[in-house]
This record gives C-alpha cells, structure tokens and sequence, in this order.
C-alpha cells in the first residue's frame, strides 16, 4: 500500500514540475511582443479605428495568425541549428541571395527604431514639454547606455510589467464603451478593403508582423540552456517554445485589438480622425480621470524605449550574423549593427514633419520588406541540410509559402494603388 502511495505522489510530483517546466521557457516570446505593442502600433492601431471604425480588425487577426506561425517556425531554426537567422543565411546561402535580404532587414531595423525613437520623443514632449528633436536624441542616447552596459536588463522586467498593466488598461476599457459586438466579431474575421485604407492596412500589418523579431527571436531563443546535440533537450525545449509563443502572440492580438475597438468607439463615432498619439490619450481618461494624460506618456515612454532595445538587438542579431556571428554586445560587429540602426534612424528624424505620419510609414516599409524575410526564413526551415529531420513538413511548407504570397500580393496592390 505504501508503494502504491509513493508511486502516486511521485506521479503527482513530475505532473508539477513538468508544469513547472513551462515556465523556465517563456521569455522569448514576451520579449518579441513588447515590439508589436509599439509607438508605431499605437499610431497604426488608433489611425485604423479613428478612420475606418471596426472595418479592419480583420487585419490584427491575419497578423497574429501569420506572427505564431512564422516565429515559431523561425524559433525552431534558432533551437535546431543554433543559429539566428541571419546566421544561417550567411552559411547556407549564396552572398547573391543572403546580403540583398540581410541589407533590408537592416533597413526594416532602422525604420523600427525611427518609430520607437519617435515614440519616446513624443512621449517626453508630453511629460516635460521637450521639443521632438532634442527627445529623440535623448531617447538615442539613454538606449545607447542600456545596451552597451547590458544594464537593461536590471529593468527589463519592469519595462515588460509597466507597459502589459497599461494594455490591460486598455483591455479593461472595453467594458466602459460601448462596443459594437456584432460587428467587431464580423470585422475580426471578414476581410474589407475600404477606399483609402491600403497605407494603414499595411502599416497596421507591418506593425504586427515585424521582420526584425523574426530575426531577434531566432537569436534570443537560444537564451535558453540545453545541450543541442541532445534530441530529447531539443525536443522539450520545441515544445514549451509554442507554448510561450503562442500565449505571447494571443496577448499581444488582445491588446492591439482594443485598441482598435476603443479609437472605434470613441473617435470614429464622434468622425474625429486621430493625426497624433496626443489625442489618443483621451482613450485612457474613463479609467484614470485627469492622470490619464501622464499615465498615457509614461507607458508610450516605457513602450518606445523597450521596444528600441529589442530593435537595436535584432540590429545588432542581423548584422553580426553577416559575419557569421551570433549576437554578442561585446562583439564590434554587433555594435556596429546597433550604431547603424539608432544612427540613420535619428539622422532621419531631423527630416520629418509630421512625427504621426513618420510613424505610419515607418510601419508600411516593415510590411514591404517582410516578403523578403519569409521566403528566406521559409527556404532555410524547409532545407534539410539546415534542418535535418526537424525540416517543415510539405503542409508547412504550404501554409508558410502561402503566407509570404498573400504579404507579397498585398505590397503589390499598395505600390501600384490598385
């Protein structure tokens, strides 16, 4: 009887470790879905509820559904190969077909730290009233420090709790609007292009679906200990990866959703169409009265300046991997890549009129770029001499190159002003 006891409670011990053990391997994904609750959301996201009400929830939908896929698929190039995706490019492709696809995604880096640099500028501008300018290069300079000192990480969970509190604000607000139920669900799922909606559509796209994470979460997943020549390792470190991916993406398609579903409710009912993230601070007022304005610029703040470190890693992630090396701040050549991103991107703020509009844009380039970045992430994870027995299956392969497709056809139809 005591045997059978003892087996029980052994049983009932390895259930709550191995439950356990789902939480030693989320991370990777949080840390990618700070970048899609960016400034650069923020301006797509309230831009798309102000100006077209309900009608383009669809697109949060498509690009939550193509983020679990596609970072899960690059995740397993990361875990299998030990190799990021820039990486990997180097090694198993021609410099042809690599260096074209690295140089944009390296574009697509300096375009993501244009929107986050803009975002924390705008966000001290209402804090502390300082000019976009001399904000922008703050924000440069204080993420500068954090990564090169590795000191952001001490902070790194605060960042990640402050600005998932604000998102459950947001979330929480749906309660005290009113909502359209019936047609949010219909517009969740029903595909509408309404006139004039292309630019934002695909800035709300490239603002979810953001090529430089696929690039930085092939790299941070191998944060995670575990022996690569070690099937059954690689196998559980696979499994809990989905886990965190997919709890991680689900959240951040909430949180952008209601952001979507408040600027709706609020300004598109009243036809106020929002030209700049100060508007949107009003969406906060119902639930912290006259903080509201402050609570709004210090979690737009947290947002720009976490997500223009995850953007100066993934930099730093793609340009190193040019040179065959795995991200390292201590390296010269993720330095480099970090310098080239923050640099340019600051250089190009100096040029800009109209912050709002910057931001919108710097959204749209992500989504012309992103076709770029699936094929080659697609080529690589269907490659068995990259691969090996963990290569996509034809059905992946289908789902996977149809994804890159439907981005592509969608870049073509904006281009040409179909």
């Amino acid at each position: 009887m005591n045997n059978i006891f003892t087996e029980l409670k052994n049983k009932k011990h390895k259930r709550y470790l191995g439950g356990m053990d789902f939480f030693r391997y989320v991370g990777p994904g949080l840390l990618v879905t700070i970048g899609f609750i960016d400034p650069g959301n923020w301006a797509s996201n309230f831009a798309a509820g102000s100006e077209f009400g309900y009608a383009l929830l669809w697109v949060i939908t498509l690009g939550t559904v193509m983020l679990i896929i596609l970072q899960h698929n690059v995740a397993h190039l990361g875990i299998v190969t030990g190799l990021c995706l820039s990486e990997a490019a180097t090694q198993y492709c021609p410099k042809w077909v690599s260096r074209p696809i690295q140089i944009s995604a390296m574009c697509a880096s300096i375009s993501t730290s244009l929107a986050e640099i803009i975002g924390g500028a705008i966000a001290l501008e209402m804090l502390l009233d300082i000019p976009i300018i001399w904000g922008s290069i703050l924000t440069t300079i204080f993420v500068f420090i954090m990564l090169f000192t590795n000191s952001y990480k001490k902070i790194e969970k605060a960042i990640i709790a402050f600005v998932s509190v604000i998102g459950l604000s947001f979330l929480y607000e749906l309660f005290l609007v009113n909502i359209d139920w019936p047609v949010a669900i219909r517009s969740w799922v029903t595909p509408t292009i309404p006139k004039g909606s292309m630019i934002i559509i695909m800035s709300v796209l490239g603002a979810v679906v953001m090529p430089h994470n696929l690039f930085l979460h092939s790299e941070i997943i191998q944060s995670h200990e575990y022996n690569k020549k070690d099937e059954k390792q690689i196998e559980r470190v696979l499994k809990y990866e989905f886990y965190d991916t997919m709890l991680s993406m689900i959240v951040g398609w909430a949180i952008n959703s209601a952001m979507i579903l408040l600027a709706a409710a609020t300004f598109f009912q009243n036809n106020i169409v929002v030209t700049e993230l100060e508007q949107a601070k009003s969406l906060l007022s119902p639930l912290l009265g006259n903080n509201a304005a402050v609570i709004f610029a210090l979690a737009l703040l947290m947002a720009g300046v976490s997500s223009t470190i995850t953007s100066g890693m993934s930099a730093g992630s793609i340009f190193a991997g040019m040179f065959n090396e795995s991200y390292n701040i201590k390296d010269i050549h993720s330095k480099v890549g970090i310098i080239i991103s923050f640099g340019i991107a600051l250089l190009l703020i100096f040029f800009i009129g109209d912050p709002f509009r910057g931001l919108l844009i710097s959204q749209m380039v992500l989504s012309i770029q992103l076709p770029f970045t699936m094929f080659l992430q697609v080529g690589l994870t269907s490659s068995h001499k990259v691969m090996g027995k963990y290569a996509n299956s034809k059905w992946s392969n289908v789902v996977l190159y149809s994804l890159a497709i439907a981005v592509t056809l969608l870049n073509i139809i904006l281009l040409f002003g179909i």
